[in-house]
This record gives structure tokens, C-alpha cells and sequence, in this order.
């Protein structure tokens, strides 16, 4: 049977930013294997919430970088994303919006499923072009 791994988001971190020689490369040969198909890998949308997260706040890079690594991310073989119509869809829409990953998400989510947004962040969720219902009030 063939390893099978759920891959966190300091992996791809060390991959993308080459900050740590040691683990850098061993993330590289990480996704080799994978490549050759000696692996499996697998991961879910909140690795993609973490990678964006930590490359805006802590290495300061763009949203159009951070969109670029996250498809990246999608095109390593034998590399399977739960929930990844999604988070293509979502990386599609923060580009044409100029909006952010996670904001995106949700928003494709919600509208996928006919859900209402629910967020004291109406200015983010304005750039994704989504339309919010007033917040709940308590009943009382």
C-alpha cells in the first residue's frame, strides 16, 4: 500500500519560502515523491487559509503572489485537496475581485449553498461582490 500523508501548511511554508535550507529541502523532496508517485498527499481548505494567512502577515507578500502559490499548491501530482471546487472557485474569485482567499471562500461557499453571510466585515465581503443579509438580531 502506498504512504498516504495529510500534508500541514509549514510544508508547503518551507517549499514556497526557502527560509529553512534543511527543511526546505525536505519539502522539495517531500513533493517529489509525490511527483513519482511514491505518495499520496492530501490536505483540506483550512491549509490554504493558513498558507495565505502566513505569507500575507509574516512575509508581507501580495495577494496576487499569495493567489499564484495557492494554485500552484493544486498542480502537485498525486496531490488530492478535499473540498477543492471550492478552492479553485475561490481562488478564481479573489482574483477577478481583488479580494481575499478566505473571504472568497466563504463567499463561494454561501453561494453555493444558498447560505446567508453572517459578518461584522461587510467591507471585505463588498469586494467579493456578495450580498449580505443585516446581521441577526437576539430574539428576545
Amino acid at each position: 500500500m502506498m504512504e498516504r500523508y495529510f500534508v500541514d501548511s509549514n510544508v508547503f511554508l518551507r517549499y514556497y519560502s526557502h527560509d529553512d535550507k534543511r527543511q526546505s529541502s525536505q519539502a522539495e523532496e517531500f513533493f517529489l515523491r509525490a511527483k513519482r508517485g511514491e505518495i499520496e498527499i492530501f490536505c483540506g481548505p483550512p491549509v490554504f487559509f493558513e498558507v495565505a494567512w502566513v505569507l500575507k502577515t509574516f512575509y508581507g507578500q501580495p495577494n496576487t503572489t499569495i493567489l499564484d502559490t495557492l494554485e500552484s499548491m493544486l498542480s502537485i501530482p498525486n496531490f488530492t485537496v478535499f473540498d477543492a471546487e471550492y478552492v479553485i472557485r475561490a481562488i478564481e474569485s479573489a482574483r477577478k475581485k481583488s479580494c481575499g482567499f478566505a473571504d472568497s471562500y466563504i463567499a463561494v461557499v454561501a453561494h453555493e449553498q444558498n447560505i446567508d453571510i453572517a459578518t461584522f466585515n461587510e467591507k471585505h465581503f463588498k469586494k467579493a461582490d456578495v450580498s449580505l443579509s443585516q446581521f441577526p438580531k437576539p430574539k428576545s
